[in-house]
C-alpha cells in the first residue's frame, strides 16, 4: 500500500530495529524531507522504519483505508488486520507500506481472501499448494519479457494492432503486491477458520512440479466450462502444465463440437450452459466458497453485457484514446480453446484496430473490466444496420481461464474429490513434491 499518509493502529509490543520500543496506539506515517516521520503514542523520524512484534501470534497491526480490486468491479476500501512486521519505506511523494512475514502465514491469508474460510478442506489445501508454487515461481524467474506489442496498419491492407498481456511486475522493494494483481493478500481479517490454518500446515512446503521446475501455477474465479492454454493471456509460448481441460468428469465436454477456438464452436458452448463443475455450485455452497466482496457477483459462468452505439463508443474512446466514429462491429478474429477471444477486431467509421490479449480485451469494453474475453457479439438495429444501434456482449467464466478454476475446485471438492485429484485434474503432468 502506497498513500501520501498511512494511517494504522498497533495492537501488543513492537520495537523497531534497534529495539526500542513502540507503544500501541494508533499512528500516522508522511514523508518528511525525503524520511519517514511516524507520529502517534511514540514518535520517529527516520529514513525507514520497521516495527517488529515482539510476539508474532499476538501482536498485529490495523491498516484503514486499503484500497482492493484496484480498476476491478468490486474496487472498495477495507480496514484489515495484519500480522508480522511492519515496515515504511519513502515512495515518491508519498510512504509505501510493506508487511514482512513467514511464506507459510502469508498463505493462510491468501487462501482465506481469494475465496473464503469456510470453503470445503480439500479445496483449501489445493489452494494452499497451488498459491506457493505460484509465488515461488515468481521468486525464481528471470525479469518478464516486454507486455507490449504494436504493429501499424501495413500496405497489404492489414489492421493496425495493439496486442498486450500482463505480466507480473517485479516489484521494487517487496516481493508481491497485495491484490488481485498479484494475489490478494488481505492480512488475518479473513482467516477466520482453524481450517485455513490447517490446508497450509498440513502442505508445508509442498509445491506443484513439473520435471525439476516449480510450476508457475495460475488460477482464476470461473473457467466458464474450459479452461485456457497460457499462451492466449501471456507470452506466445507453450506451457504444458497449462492446457486447456474440460472442467467436467472425463476429458470431453458431451454433446459440445471442439475445440473452442473455432468461432462456430465457441458460439454454441457459449450460447449454452454446459455441464460442468464451475456451472454446478449451489446456492448453498457459493454462499460458503465466495469471500464477501465476490458474493455480490454471481452470474459469473454465464452472463450478458448490453451496450449503446454511443455507450460503446465512449467507452473505447475512454479506454483506448482511440475515436472510432460510429462502430460498425466488434469482430473476433483469434480464439483460445476455451473461447476466449485473444484478437479482437474494432470497426469503425473513422478507423480499426485489432486489440489483444484477453485482459486488453476486457479492460477496453468495460468501464471496469469484463468478465472474460469468451464471449460472442449480437447486435441489433441501425441505419440499415452498417452502424448498429445496440451491441449485447455474451459471455462465459470470470477471468483469464488460465490454471485451476476456483469454483470448479470448490465443487470438486464438495464432492469428496481429494486435493491431489483436484490439481492432477487442472495441471496436466504435474505432480506434488515437498519442496522443505
Amino acid at each position: 500500500m502506497t498513500a501520501t499518509a498511512v494511517r494504522f493502529a498497533l495492537e501488543g509490543a513492537f520495537v523497531t530495529d534497534d529495539r526500542r520500543p513502540v507503544k500501541a496506539g494508533i499512528y500516522t506515517a508522511s514523508l518528511e524531507n525525503g524520511a519517514v516521520r511516524l507520529e502517534g503514542e511514540t514518535a520517529i523520524v527516520a529514513p525507514t522504519i520497521a516495527l517488529t512484534p515482539v510476539d508474532f501470534d499476538s501482536c498485529r497491526f490495523i491498516v484503514h483505508n486499503v484500497k482492493i480490486g484496484i480498476d476491478f468491479h468490486w474496487e472498495r476500501e477495507e480496514t484489515e488486520q495484519f500480522q508480522g512486521t511492519l515496515k515504511l519505506i519513502p515512495s515518491g511523494n508519498g510512504v509505501t507500506l510493506i508487511n514482512e512475514l513467514p511464506l507459510e502465514s502469508y498463505l493462510v491469508s491468501v487462501i482465506s481472501s481469494e475465496m473464503s474460510a469456510s470453503c470445503p478442506p480439500e479445496f483449501l489445501r489445493a489452494h494452499a499448494i497451488v498459491s506457493r508454487s505460484w509465488l515461488l515461481a515468481q521468486l525464481r524467474r528471470a525479469d518478464p519479457a516486454a507486455s507490449t506489442l504494436t504493429r501499424a496498419a501495413q500496405s497489404d491492407g492489414s489492421d493496425e494492432e495493439i496486442i498486450r498481456w500482463y505480466s507480473r511486475d517485479n516489484h521494487q522493494n517487496f516481493d508481491v503486491c497485495a491484490d488481485d494483481h498479484c494475489q490478494r493478500y488481505q492480512g488475518i481479517s479473513k482467516a477466520l477458520s482453524e481450517t485455513a490454518f490447517a490446508a497450509v500446515r498440513d502442505t508445508k512446503g509442498q509445491a506443484l512440479m513439473y520435471g525439476d521446475d516449480v510450476c508457475d501455477a495460475r488460477y482464476s474465479k470461473c473457467c466458464g466450462g474450459m479452461t485456457e492454454s497460457y499462451s492466449a493471456a501471456w507470452q506466445d509460448r507453450d506451457v504444458p502444465y497449462l492446457k486447456p481441460v474440460f472442467d467436467g468428469p472425463g476429458n470431453i465436454a458431451p454433446g459440445y463440437r471442439l475445440p473452442l477456438s473455432i468461432d462456430a464452436n465457441a458460439e454454441d458452448w457459449i450460447t449454452e450452459s454446459p455441464l460442468a463443475y464451475c456451472g454446478m455450485p449451489t446456492p448453498e455452497l457459493l454462499a460458503n466458497i465466495l469471500p464477501g466482496l465476490d458474493q455480490e457477483t454471481r452470474d459469473f459462468y454465464r452472463w450478458r453485457v448490453d451496450y449503446s452505439q454511443d455507450e460503446l463508443c465512449s467507452i473505447l474512446l475512454s479506454k483506448l484514446g482511440v475515436d472510432f466514429g460510429r462502430l460498425r462491429a466488434l469482430v473476433p478474429i483469434e480464439r483460445g480453446e476455451s473461447g476466449r477471444i485473444i484478437k479482437l477486431r474494432i470497426a469503425g467509421e473513422k478507423r480499426t484496430l485489432v486489440i489483444g490479449k484477453e485482459l486488453e480485451i476486457r479492460r477496453a469494453l468495460s468501464r471496469s473490466h469484463l468478465y472474460s474475453s469468451a464471449f460472442v457479439v449480437q447486435v441489433a438495429g441501425g441505419e440499415p444496420s452498417e452502424y448498429p444501434a445496440r451491441f449485447s456482449l455474451i459471455g462465459a467464466g470470470w477471468g483469464h481461464g488460465v490454471g485451476l478454476c476456483q469454483i470448479g475446485a470448490a465443487v470438486m471438492a464438495d464432492r469428496e474429490y481429494r486435493h491431489q485429484e483436484i490439481l492432477s485434474h487442472y495441471f496436466t503432468g504435474a505432480a506434488i513434491k515437498p519442496l522443505y
